[in-house]
């Protein structure tokens, strides 16, 4: 798998390229162990599996959609989060859990799908999307960098004896090394480098996602994953044609927001309610795809969501000429997502009596000594303008101790994004979702 380490190069925002360092060599040498290769190692303990990128993309687009259900109950806000580095956070640690734990797991993030290699899917999936992910700048075309960045990282506290064969696992798997810390005598400085190492994997879009006082003398683990993501349009909006124009609110009141316009042509549906758009980002596959509930109809559409509804609506898409008129807007979103994933059915590992983190720790380790998973944090970021679109997000699992289109076009359908719509960042090759929210305010 190819990540950026711990602390690749600086990227400008908006001008970003290339990938920075990454430990792609290492995780292909243990992939493919040649002969003569010390058959001691933890990594040469794990057997080959067979990877399916699609199968653990489907699995994060349906716990998109669960989740989704969850975090949009309660306050009309706009929300923003990304399925694809919360199923990674909480992949990393499923590597370490057992029993029922791990059972409960598997059900909520949908990895309890027959033979399906983890570990190796995300691995490939990831590989995937960083290299079409990530564009260099193509004068002809007008078109600026595009780039995206995927990183995970471990804190383990210095006095406990991990499991090696875990550690080989996120290393293999995650370019995830364990970095040692000193939870139990220095927690707010554990607590610095964590949000010093989310802030610059994300070009300091997502600052201070862990607060104070989360990071104790008790934290034994913290796994952390950041995505970071410039996409450029594949057809700009004119700076010029932008204008203010009415957005209707779910209680019908209207405000006046920036409208971006053009006439292109973008693949779009009309179906059950709601018109589909999707706008092409300058990276291969990469697309932001606008749901746009009809009149009325938003509560009725946003309920409606499951994996088989959606991935028909993503099949009836086909390139139409549109009048495109789409409300500039940027905000950020952050919540625990521990309650929520109770709610899903995800409860042992929260549990200090039930939690079966085991697989982490070595064999040697004190039996007392158990860890449960004391908070799931995440937050997103996202800007849409003109050129493109920018957005991060970050999750941190904190472990605690316990004991071609025809000849004849026909005329442009217009598309008036002016009322409260739902949105998805994904990969139209492979379907995974990597950022899914909604605007109920654009000017908020």
């Amino acid at each position: 798998m190819t990540t950026s380490s711990p602390t690749p190069r600086t990227i400008d925002r908006r001008r970003l390229v290339g990938r920075g360092a990454s430990l792609a060599a290492l995780a292909a040498i243990l992939q493919r162990l040649p002969a003569g290769a010390d058959e001691a190692s933890p990594a040469a303990a794990i057997p080959p599996q067979n990877s399916s990128p699609e199968a653990v993309a489907a699995a994060i687009n349906a716990f998109a959609l669960e989740l989704y259900r969850e975090l949009s109950q309660g306050d009309d806000i706009n929300l923003l989060f990304s399925p694809y580095s919360i199923s990674m956070a909480l992949a990393m640690t499923y590597a370490g859990a057992k029993g029922d734990t791990r059972d409960q797991m598997e059900d909520v993030l949908g990895f309890d799908v027959p033979n399906l290699a983890v570990h190796a899917s995300f691995a490939d999936l990831t590989d995937d999307l960083l290299a079409r992910g990530n564009v260099e700048p193509d004068e002809e075309r007008g078109l600026v960098a595009n780039g995206l960045r995927i990183a995970n990282a471990l804190w383990g506290e210095q006095t406990l004896p991990f499991s090696e064969d875990f550690l080989a696992q996120l290393e293999m798997h995650y370019a995830a090394g364990l970095q040692q810390t000193d939870f139990i005598n220095a927690p707010d400085q554990a607590r610095d480098e964590i949000n010093a190492w989310v802030e610059e994997q994300t070009e300091d879009r997502i600052q201070n996602i862990v607060p104070e006082g989360v990071i104790t003398s008790l934290t034994r683990l913290v796994l952390a994953n950041a995505i970071y993501f410039y996409g450029s349009w594949r057809h700009d909006f004119d700076h010029e044609a932008t204008r203010d124009e009415p957005f209707q609110l779910l209680d019908g009141a209207e405000i006046d927001v920036p409208f971006m316009y053009q006439e292109e042509e973008f693949a779009y549906a009309e179906l059950g309610g709601m018109q589909l758009v999707s706008l092409p980002y300058a990276a291969a596959g990469l697309n932001m795809t606008i749901i746009l509930p009809d009149e009325g109809e938003f509560e009725a559409v946003e309920d409606s969501l499951d994996p088989e509804t959606l991935g028909q609506a993503f099949d009836e898409l086909s390139s139409t000429p549109l009048y495109l008129w789409l409300p500039k807007f940027e905000f950020e979103f952050s919540a625990s997502v521990a309650s929520t994933l109770q709610a899903l059915g995800m409860t042992d590992a929260f549990d200090p009596d039930r939690a079966d983190f085991t697989g982490m720790l070595d064999e040697a380790a004190d039996p007392d000594v158990g860890l449960v998973i004391g908070d799931v944090l995440h937050k997103a970021f996202i800007a849409v303008d003109e050129k493109g679109t920018e957005a991060a997000a970050a999750t941190v699992v904190i472990m605690e101790a316990t004991g071609a289109a025809p000849d004849d076009k026909p005329e442009p359908v217009e598309v008036r994004v002016d009322r409260p719509f739902l949105f998805a960042i994904r990969d139209s090759q492979t379907g995974a979702i990597l950022f899914l929210g909604r605007v109920l305010d654009p000017s908020s």
